[in-house]
């Protein structure tokens, strides 16, 4: 059993914080932001404790995972004013969990190791219902051996844990895999649009061509419910709107070229100009139906 501290609990971080703690046995302090949600964890999950700042929070921890939302986040609830970097004992691990840009991995890095400490950049896939179910994708940059000590609690709530290189490249991973979702759920949208144009029983078209060389993750979870016009399964526009900005600002500097990226950014930016901001990326599906 280890000391774990869990700062941020959203969508994401709220499950999987509580699988460190019914999965792994671990001993649990929380800090959320909005300290009435940590409060609501604690209750729900009948143990661990709260933290009135995320340096108390990170106290003698081993580890100190983290779920926030953006950069900055990021910065404030690790070297900011009351950030967990002043509260952690030297040789401890910090475990971010954000989707944010590579550079602001290294920098943080950069600063754990000058304290004595190791961070990882571990964004993850697999959405809300990936959280709660403890089957996330875990894609790291960092350190190799405190990925190995780190590894063993992280898989409590992930199906895969891979080390993907340096500080960064876990974040430079997961930009890869938001443009390639990006495309999938664009193409998965064109393709059921047509399907209901053509006249054609789209759920059976999904039956039909999910056993074929179409299939893919968002068919098979998603298929159906964008032929029913639903759309609140979350991962939100707003985030892949963040998340895309970030892999194309990163293009921008190594010189990939993201066409088809830059063009579904722009459905999505026209999504959130009709209100829809908060629905998931699937409802790429209302600007081709709703005509």
């Amino acid at each position: 059993m280890a000391k774990v501290a869990f700062i941020g609990l959203g969508v994401m971080g709220y499950p999987m914080a509580g699988h460190l703690l019914k999965k792994g046995g671990h001993e649990l302090t929380v800090y959320n932001r909005n300290a009435a949600k940590a409060a609501a964890w604690v209750k729900e999950y009948g143990a661990g404790k709260t933290a009135a700042t995320p340096a108390e929070a990170a106290k003698d921890q081993d580890f100190v995972f983290s779920c926030v939302g953006n950069d900055d986040d990021l910065r404030e609830i690790t070297t900011g004013g009351n950030g967990a970097f002043a509260g952690m004992r030297r040789g401890a691990i910090f475990v971010d969990h954000t989707t944010t840009s590579a550079q602001v991995a290294v920098e943080l890095d950069t600063a754990a190791r000058g304290l004595g400490l190791a961070f990882l950049d571990a964004p993850v896939s697999g959405g809300q219902s990936g959280a709660e179910q403890g089957t996330l994708t875990v894609m790291v940059g960092g350190d190799a051996a405190a990925f190995e000590t780190a590894k063993p609690v992280i898989a409590h709530y992930a199906r895969a844990v891979t080390r993907m290189g340096p500080s960064g490249a876990g974040q430079k991973t997961k930009m890869v895999n938001q443009i390639c979702v990006a495309g999938v759920v664009e193409g998965l949208a064109e393709g059921l649009a047509f399907a209901l144009r053509a006249g054609l029983d789209a759920k059976r078209v999904v039956e039909v061509i999910s056993k074929g060389a179409a299939t893919s993750w968002q068919m098979e979870n998603r298929g159906n419910t964008m032929v029913d016009g639903k759309f609140d399964f979350g991962f939100a526009v707003d985030l892949m709107r963040k998340d895309l900005r970030i892999a194309m600002e990163e293009a921008r500097a190594n010189g990939a070229e993201l066409p088809a990226t830059a063009l579904i950014d722009q459905f999505y930016a026209k999504l959130q100009k009709q209100g829809h901001g908060r629905l998931d990326t699937s409802s790429l599906m209302k600007l081709l139906m709703d005509k």
